[in-house]
């Protein structure tokens, strides 16, 4: 009996051993992929006409249908997006040409003609219209549809 008791005991001290090894290099991998993916990824904001929700998702989609965007938030009132992206597989320009090409003008791109076209009424803004404002304008605050 004694000697089986002992023999469990040495398994399970090997056993937990094993699994505090397996910890600390399933951490040390993930310091790692945290570093790598910090350095590849970028920022950036830039002004993108548009008037409303509507404006909103299809600007949004836009972005995010570029390979390596992670996120695309563009503000209704302020006409501006926020893009992160992995500065590896794609670029400012491309993230400009994509939302360019659904019909919205941004900062370094015009709309693509007939996308801007085809757009919802609501969604047909004025190619004048400011961009990548500081506050919203009060003029315009409240015109916008959700």
């Amino acid at each position: 009996m004694k000697k089986v008791s002992l023999s469990l005991l040495i398994i399970a001290a090997i056993g937990f051993t094993a699994c505090k090894n397996q910890t600390e290099k399933t951490s040390e991998t993930s310091q790692a992929t945290e570093q790598v993916n910090e350095i590849d990824t970028a920022a950036t904001t830039f002004g993108v006409r548009g008037n409303c929700g509507m404006c909103k998702k299809t600007i949004e989609k836009a972005a995010n249908s570029v390979d390596g965007v992670i996120s695309a938030n563009w503000s209704i009132d302020l006409k501006k997006i926020e893009v992160a992206y992995n500065n590896l597989k794609t670029n400012e320009m491309k993230i400009h040409n994509a939302i360019a090409s659904s019909g919205y003008d941004t900062e370094k791109v015009i709309g693509n003609v007939d996308a801007y076209k085809s757009l919802a009424q609501c969604c047909q803004y004025d190619h004048e219209m400011e961009m990548s404002l500081d506050m919203p304008s009060e003029s315009k605050e409240g015109l916008h549809h959700q």
